[in-house]
């Protein structure tokens, strides 16, 4: 898995590249068509990085965490909230393999890109399921299965996932109502020839008990 210190190096630099911003608008416009966002709900982004993703929801939604390990990135989501004055989002230093999951539950719980970088993805989606309202939203964004290519070989995480089986561990986990579209296409050179990675979005709801 790629080391926390190596997200903290590319922090300062991460708003920079126009295909991450432009990876950002596009899953929150797929986040609006299939989730009914209000400003009454209270959010959870998990692996936040520098809250790109949030910032393009901010705006509809109401409370929001932005929950990372990477100390580098919470550092430059600070600068960035202090820089723009907004007040709805919090930031939050936030494992959830070691630390204890946040008191409060959410509404609507998202991720980007980050799912694939988590070993155990059955028991982060239980803990999704735990820390959402009922009914509540999960909304997970990552790539499809891929030939290991999008990392390279000293990648140690997911290469992707099949969207069937990552149905059965979502369903396993306590979610229902699990759907999928395809949100964006990541462009990158491989050996010199250009290669698109999908990205899904992938929408659960915790239904009521």
């Amino acid at each position: 898995m790629t080391l926390i210190n190596d997200f903290d190096a590319k922090a300062k630099s991460w708003d920079t590249d126009p295909v991450k911003t432009e990876r950002a608008r596009s899953v929150a416009a797929a986040i609006r068509t299939t989730v009914p966002l209000s400003p009454s709900m209270r959010a959870l982004e998990y692996g936040c990085g520098t809250g790109l993703l949030s910032f393009a929801l901010q705006p509809e939604l109401g409370r929001i965490v932005l929950a990372d390990s990477s100390e580098g990135m919470l550092a430059e989501l600070r600068r960035k909230l202090a820089a723009t004055g907004i007040a709805n989002m919090q930031p939050l230093a936030l494992d959830l393999a070691v630390d204890p999951p946040p008191a409060e539950r959410f509404d609507l719980i998202y991720s980007l890109m980050t799912l694939h970088h988590i070993p155990d993805t059955g028991a982060i989606l239980r803990q999704f399921h735990t820390r959402l309202k009922r009914p509540g939203f999960l909304c997970i964004a990552d790539l499809d299965r891929e030939d290991g290519s999008f990392h390279g070989a000293d990648f140690d995480g997911h290469q992707g996932f099949d969207r069937q089986e990552l149905t059965a561990m979502t369903k396993a986990a306590g979610f229902a109502e699990v759907s999928f579209v395809t949100a964006f296409q990541v462009p990158k050179m491989i050996a010199g020839e250009k290669k698109n990675f999908p990205v899904f979005l992938m929408t659960a709801r915790a239904n009521a008990l």
